[in-house]
């Protein structure tokens, strides 16, 4: 049973999310009944939750000894359960009641990127008041799935009201290319709507690499290495990006979100249970790879992230760590727990 956004608007302290934001959070909640007598608190409290009666009557007992009586939809009940008062130890319900549990982490994460997006300026000039952007849809363009499921949720606040004076968000159409292969790198993107496919010139043809979507990103390896385009990106549907100039993309991004280690501090790492991850090409990883490490070629990096464990800490290395920081760069924007290798293996070789 899905709960409409105007529903939800009513609670709080979410009310104060934008409409869009509240049309995504309703499509993510989690709605259970339970029968007049039961204790729903079991199955749905936690620290990483908020519990909210939406309907019904509920007994709370308290930590002090007291009680409390819920009404679903009134007063006390429009906050989540302990929001308010401490959090009950138990409860009874006195009808049948219906429960709504939501992400705590989720629902903090919009609400910054909401309250930072309508605390940016207002664009009168510059860039992003060429391309027509508007920040209070700029600030929506971060989707849930983006920011729950990518590196984005790393950033301190600072940075996201940065971020978000800084994107240009610019509409495309079907069969434009974005980037060319052999270009200079210039700026980073982001997906917000439509789909696009990555290529490379191979023997006169072109290969296709990856199929992106809305939510995913592309253009941060040749910012990252300092190098051309190692490959083309063309639109297959009409759609809306996100860009970022390299100098912001550097400090807003880059800086936050990849850390490196050197060997001694990555091989500690290694011995507590983080991996090897080696993303060369299969004939360089015959060569030297290190023990027990994963061969995962940063061309196939974008495929593959349903193959690695976010449980995991990954230590990422290539010959020079061109390639390593990029791979870690795109593990951390997926949510992943990367550091790359400092100057690769060709630093060890030397000394």
């Amino acid at each position: 049973m899905s709960l409409s956004p105007e529903r939800l608007s009513c609670l709080k302290p979410i009310q104060g999310l934008s409409s869009a934001r509240l049309k995504e959070l309703a499509e993510l909640c989690e709605q259970r009944s339970f029968a007049l007598g039961s204790d729903p608190l079991p199955a749905l409290a936690g620290k990483a939750q908020f519990v909210y009666l939406l309907a019904g009557e509920l007994k709370a007992d308290m930590p002090d000894g007291s009680m409390r009586l819920l009404v679903g939809g009134c007063d006390e009940a429009l906050w989540p359960l302990g929001y308010m008062t401490a959090m009950p130890i138990g409860s009874k319900a006195v009808t049948d009641v219906l429960m709504l549990s939501l992400d705590f982490e989720l629902l903090d994460l919009m609400m910054t990127w909401d309250g930072l997006s309508a605390a940016a300026d207002k664009p009168g000039s510059g860039a992003a008041a060429e391309v027509g952007t508007s920040w209070d849809t700029l600030g929506g363009a971060f989707s849930a799935r983006l920011l729950s499921g990518s590196g984005l949720a790393q950033l301190p606040p600072a940075h996201i009201h940065s971020l978000l004076q800084r994107f240009e968000r610019f509409p495309v159409r079907q069969g434009q290319v974005v980037i060319r292969e052999g270009d200079t790198g210039d700026y980073f993107y982001l997906i917000d709507s439509g789909r696009c496919e990555v290529s490379r010139r191979v023997g006169g043809a072109d290969m296709l690499l990856a199929e992106l979507k809305a939510g995913d990103s592309f253009g941060e390896e040749a910012l990252l290495s300092d190098a051309r385009r190692n490959a083309s990106v063309t639109m297959r549907t009409d759609g809306v990006l996100l860009r970022l100039a390299k100098p912001d993309f550097v400090a807003l991004l880059q800086a936050p979100l990849l850390h490196t280690v050197d060997r001694s501090a990555a091989e500690a790492r290694v011995e507590n249970g983080a991996l090897w991850l080696d993303v060369r090409y299969p004939a360089e990883f015959a060569e030297d790879g290190l023990p027990g490490a994963i061969n995962l070629p940063l061309s196939e990096m974008r495929n593959a992230f349903d193959l690695l464990d976010k449980a995991r800490e990954y230590i990422v290395y290539c010959q020079s760590g061109r390639r390593s920081s990029a791979a870690a760069f795109l593990l951390a924007q997926h949510g992943f727990k990367a550091f790359w290798l400092q100057d690769g293996l060709g630093a060890t070789e030397k000394s």
